[in-house]
């Protein structure tokens, strides 16, 4: 029991962190320098590519997309979905498989990579997301920026 309810009370305080973490004043932002930064990350896991927002080489992630090389899609993961995109809600297989980020069963949701909100990522630094803890803006530098579009770019390339 311990074991599900640990991480899942983690996970809702990292999504609420994420959330909030935008447009904070001066007395949060202090609190914030104190934990884990948060951010965006690219890595490859075999062929399959990851961006996602969190504290980096852990498990601490407010989203997460994956995607191979040629798709047209991503699939996203996380305790926040971005808002204004035309998210697909995938059918699910029997049996159900668990969700990496929750533990509990998978619920996939795919979107475009020409989706203005993934776009804008890379283009504008920034992901409206929305989830239980409400709404708000996943920022991104430059560098993020970069990794966002790297992520587009590896997955719309057709690789032999």
């Amino acid at each position: 029991m311990l074991k599900t309810l640990i991480p899942a009370a983690a996970a809702l305080g990292l999504a609420a962190f994420a959330v909030q973490s935008y447009g904070a004043d001066p007395a949060t932002e202090a609190a914030a320098e104190a934990s884990p930064a948060m951010g965006w990350h690219l890595s490859h896991e075999g062929t399959m590519a990851k961006l996602a927002y969190g504290v980096a080489n852990s498990d601490q992630l407010a989203i997460m997309m994956t995607c191979e090389p040629g798709a047209t899609q991503a699939v996203v993961y996380g305790e926040v979905q971005p808002l204004g995109a035309r998210l697909i809600q995938a059918f699910m297989t029997y049996p159900a498989a668990i969700d990496p980020m929750t533990g509990g069963l998978e619920a996939e949701t795919r979107i475009g990579l020409n989706d203005p909100a993934l776009t804008g990522l890379a283009r504008d630094g920034v992901l409206p997301v929305g989830g239980d803890a409400g709404r708000g803006v996943l920022p991104a530098t430059k560098d993020e920026r970069r990794l966002a579009a790297e992520f587009l770019a590896y997955c719309g390339a057709r690789r032999a």
